[in-house]
């Protein structure tokens, strides 16, 4: 039943978003045409308790003009075209509900899976609402063996396809972040904890690509993208900081401040011959290094294969 509900609200909030302005006639004929409507009109009553009910979950107000006859929208939509939480939940619950509508598209539509988080991320979350710790068993990729810790869970971020929650870490004394995948047992400790008020979570990545965060400082990093390229970095900026600086017939040069980790430098590195590195001068080594080491790799395993051919 809570279920139905959270659809039902999903699909109300979506449908007037996508209006803009729409009159209660108008969206009860979408409501029929709606596999949630069971072929039964939305009552008006319902329809304002539903109304409040969106306020208090989402903190999105549904208002009314009655100027030109009663016409409802969403109150500053345009802070959900600036992304968050809010305009993640309702993007990736209004297209649930959307297919399965439409069953006979199910198998058209395809979505690229995130298999971590599924076991974890509603108690963790559950946890962060209600300020307690949590204590997880953890095997990390360079540990022999799983290790025990406890968490103040401050925020969570999903990155290539991987949950992973940032919190205090008890016995590391330090901020820490924790991939969801690599937990193996957590359980919810009945241990409140204060949220600092000074920890801002897109704080704390802003200077950042990915999840990595160290305690290097932010600077100055130029690429050069060449022509076919370009379209996609611009679309789809690198990092909030972007900047293109510089325009040519053949290429142009986007500038960022940013923290050069290693999550940011084997992005450029999928880029492949599509980019080059200006500066800074270390990160262009480290790129030029980890390119003749990938090249070293298939220049041994061409001079086996002729050996083997020889032989």
């Amino acid at each position: 039943m809570t279920k139905d509900l959270f659809d039902r609200y999903i699909w109300l909030v979506d449908t007037i978003y996508r209006a803009g302005r729409i009159t209660f006639r108008e969206l009860n004929e979408r409501w029929m045409r709606s596999r949630l409507s069971e072929r039964h009109p939305l009552p008006l009553r319902t329809f304002h308790n539903w109304r409040d009910a969106i306020e208090q979950v989402f903190d999105i107000n549904i208002g009314c003009s009655r100027r030109g006859g009663y016409h409802y929208y969403i109150e500053h939509a345009d802070d959900m075209e600036k992304g968050g939480i809010r305009s993640w939940l309702l993007n990736t619950f209004a297209v649930n509900n959307l297919i399965n509508e439409s069953h006979h598209l199910k198998r058209r539509i395809l979505f690229e899976e995130i298999p971590s988080g599924k076991q974890y991320l509603t108690p963790i979350i559950e946890a962060m609402r209600d300020s307690f710790e949590i204590e997880f068993v953890y095997q990390s990729y360079w540990a022999d063996e799983p290790f025990t810790y406890t968490v103040q869970p401050y925020c969570v971020k999903v990155f290539h396809q991987r949950w992973y929650v940032v919190g205090y870490c008890r016995e590391r004394e330090a901020l820490r972040i924790f991939s969801l995948d690599r937990i193996q047992t957590l359980q919810c400790r009945q241990v409140k904890f204060c949220y600092p008020k000074d920890f801002d979570p897109a704080d704390y990545f802003a200077d950042s690509f990915g999840i990595t965060v160290n305690e290097s400082q932010a600077e100055l990093v130029e690429i050069k993208v060449f022509d076919n390229h370009r379209p996609y970095v611009r679309a789809l900026p690198l990092h909030a900081s972007q900047q293109e600086v510089e325009t040519t017939d053949e290429y142009s040069v986007f500038a960022y401040m940013v923290r050069p980790t290693i999550d940011f430098m084997q992005e450029l590195l999928s880029r492949g011959a599509d980019i080059e590195v200006l500066r800074p001068t270390h990160l262009r080594d480290e790129m030029k290094e980890e390119i003749t080491r990938m090249k070293s790799l298939y220049d041994a395993s061409d001079t086996m294969e002729k050996s083997d051919d020889a032989n």
